[in-house]
């Protein structure tokens, strides 16, 4: 059981009734509070908070910038990348038949040959009229898919187009103009799909500086013995 002690509790009681001890507990508890090792921290956390969020919102601005830059870049690879892609898709859809219509010229050039010689006999003019209307409706068939025949009598000869079988001395004809056309070309859009194989005029004799279709057959000569050469060599 405990004791109470009688004197204590009257000077309790007497200062709780006195107004001057509870502001002096009051004024000495904020100023104990400051005095403290851990108040002075306190209270300087209170004061810097505003100093340490500017730098905070300074570096999400710069994280921010380079976002955006790092996206405007992707943005931009996506859009080549895509022009890119379509442009491909388009050459693809352009060409897709590229083989299969290179296997079909081989039809018109066999028309073409039966037409020339029922011409030249004086054949019945129905059947030479049957097969120059199948000839006609053969080659517009091609033109819907790009194909189209490669100009050569008359014309300049061009390396990229036409393909010089033969050369002729001509006195008439410009220098390394097409005289003949032996096998009619074909372009699919614009890429060649079979070169013209061609007869060339060349100058007069005593011109000693070879012509381009000289220098071309030559090298296409030196390529094939070389080829020769190198098959026959023991492996």
């Amino acid at each position: 059981m405990a004791i109470s002690n009688p004197h204590k509790e009257k000077r309790v009681e007497e200062n709780k009734k006195d107004p001057n001890v509870i502001n002096d507990l009051n004024g000495h508890g904020t100023d104990d509070l400051a005095s403290e090792p851990g108040g002075a921290d306190i209270a300087g956390m209170e004061g810097g908070s505003g100093e340490q969020e500017r730098p905070s919102s300074a570096a999400q601005a710069d994280e921010l910038q380079a976002l955006q830059e790092k996206y405007l870049r992707l943005a931009a690879e996506f859009e080549n990348y895509k022009r890119l892609a379509q442009r491909d898709q388009r050459e693809f859809f352009r060409f897709a038949n590229e083989s299969l219509l290179k296997e079909l010229l081989p039809i018109a050039d066999n028309l073409e040959r039966a037409l020339g010689c029922a011409k030249k006999r004086d054949g019945n003019d129905g059947l030479v009229q049957g097969v120059e209307l199948t000839l006609k409706q053969f080659l517009e068939t091609l033109s819907k898919f790009g194909v189209r025949p490669i100009a050569s009598v008359g014309e300049v000869f061009d390396p990229t187009k036409h393909q010089a079988v033969a050369r002729v001395e001509s006195s008439d004809k410009p220098d390394h103009s097409i005289v003949e056309e032996l096998q009619k070309g074909y372009l699919l859009h614009d890429r060649v799909l079979r070169a013209a194989m061609v007869t060339v005029a060349t100058s007069q004799p005593g011109n000693s500086e070879p012509s381009g279709v000289e220098r071309g057959e030559r090298h296409g000569e030196s390529a094939r013995s070389s080829g020769e050469t190198s098959d026959d060599s023991p492996n």
